[in-house]
């Protein structure tokens, strides 16, 4: 029987090719459509905002007559009181006899420091791992609820993840900082973490009751054949494979956490969206700033979905855990 010709269409080659094309069209699109606009583009200002060299000075204590001896300069004022600073590692900035007036600049030195976008995407990957934590944690406590066959633990679980699931996040944060985070007297980072920790714990538990119950019940029959307890059952039976299946999603969970954390900014937590605005307030350079912002976050969700992904591959190779 002859082999039916496969269409063009579905070829791989000629797929990549029409896609690549396709977005070299639309870049080239925007790229024509943003040189005919009123601005002008500071990319040349956007590195300083990862790292820049930051001045580090010594100041005079007060006003005086300045003279240098080795690595040291002594102040003398006007009732003959001296000062002697020590300029270990310091670049002399004044001379023997140099008159100073308090605050000015005796020595420096320069060293590099990290900008803020760093410092932004430091405090997202923290807030989002300890969020991560958190919501995994409710997430396995909500499961077990659900499948523990006590109704009065069911109907706990199930109210919390129907009110959770069916409020928004955004809505959540602020009832979280202004009401319970005043009553505890907590941080707002620890606001912001614990509101998108509980927020992901429901969605979280209800993959894993999915995963879980899909797993067929006659495994767990015959687990009870062979001796094994409730625990043991769990632990070598039903959670490798559930986890297996629940594993995409919960990387697809993950990934959403990292983006959303992003609402946290509106509670004043000075994450990368917060630092955004803060450049773009102060630049008035709102196109580089957000693309660059977008580009660190797609870094960070495209990391994890990698990771994700060779470690699902990896499970499927061995067939579980």
């Amino acid at each position: 029987m002859a082999r039916k010709k496969e269409s063009i269409l579905k070829n791989k080659t000629f797929g990549h090719f029409v896609a690549g094309g396709f977005y070299f069209v639309l870049l080239f699109a925007l790229y024509v459509a943003a040189t005919h606009m009123n601005y002008v583009w500071k990319w040349n200002s956007v590195p300083k905002y990862f790292a820049y060299e930051k001045k580090v000075e010594l100041d005079a204590p007060f006003d005086g007559t300045v003279k240098v001896n080795g690595d040291k300069i002594v102040i003398t004022n006007e009732d003959g009181v001296k000062k002697v600073i020590k300029t270990d590692g310091y670049k002399i900035a004044v001379k023997d006899g140099d008159e100073v007036y308090e605050g000015d600049t005796l020595a420096y030195y320069t060293t590099w420091t990290s900008g803020p976008l760093l410092k932004g995407l430091y405090v997202t990957l923290e807030i989002s791992l300890y969020a991560a934590i958190l919501a995994f944690i409710i997430g396995w406590i909500l499961t077990f609820m659900r499948i523990s066959g006590f109704q009065f633990l069911d109907d706990i679980a199930t109210v919390y993840i129907t009110i959770i699931r069916g409020t928004p996040l955004l809505v959540q944060i602020f009832i979280f900082y202004f009401i319970i985070a005043t009553i505890f007297n907590l941080e707002r980072f620890v606001a912001g973490a614990a509101s998108l920790g509980l927020f992901y714990g429901a969605y979280i538990a209800e993959i894993l009751r999915g995963a879980i119950q899909s797993v067929d019940k006659g495994q767990t029959e015959a687990s009870k054949s062979l001796g094994m307890n409730y625990i043991q059952t769990m632990g070598y039976i039903i959670m490798p494979q559930a986890l297996k299946r629940a594993l995409p999603a919960l990387v697809g969970e993950i990934i959403a956490l990292v983006k959303d954390s992003s609402l946290v900014s509106v509670i004043s937590i000075t994450d990368l969206t917060k630092v955004g605005r803060e450049i773009v307030a102060n630049t008035f350079s709102p196109f580089e700033t957000w693309l660059v912002v977008a580009a660190m976050y797609f870094s960070i969700t495209f990391t994890l979905a990698v990771i994700g992904h060779k470690y699902e591959k990896k499970l499927k190779a061995k067939g579980g855990f």
